[in-house]
């Protein structure tokens, strides 16, 4: 009946040091693991490209006028000039919030 007592007593404690050595094994490694699930967020971000910034846009413009002149003279002549102007632009820009104390009086 000792024999049984001391054998329980063993598994026990034998069960109590295999548990306290796979959490402690969780919590050295937990720095790791964090650093790996940060390292694949990161490289998720870096996938999906360039983020926004609203105060760095890169845009395309097109700008088109249209102008039509009718001139009457006075013997009955009428002229008419019609005229179109398209600019295209694409670039970068910076827009800078400036305080109320940055602009001139």
């Amino acid at each position: 009946m000792r024999q049984l007592r001391c054998r329980k007593g063993q598994s026990t404690l034998e069960y109590a040091i295999l548990i306290a050595v796979v959490i402690s094994g969780l919590i050295i490694m937990q720095g790791y693991i964090k650093r790996g699930v940060q390292g694949r967020f990161r490289s998720s971000t870096d996938d999906i490209g360039e983020q926004y910034s609203p105060g760095q846009v890169t845009s395309a413009f097109t700008s088109t006028t249209r102008r039509q002149t009718t001139e009457t003279v006075s013997g009955g002549t009428t002229r008419t000039d019609v005229s179109a102007q398209t600019q295209h632009r694409t670039g970068q820009e910076t827009l800078t919030d400036l305080a109320s104390e940055d602009w001139p009086e």
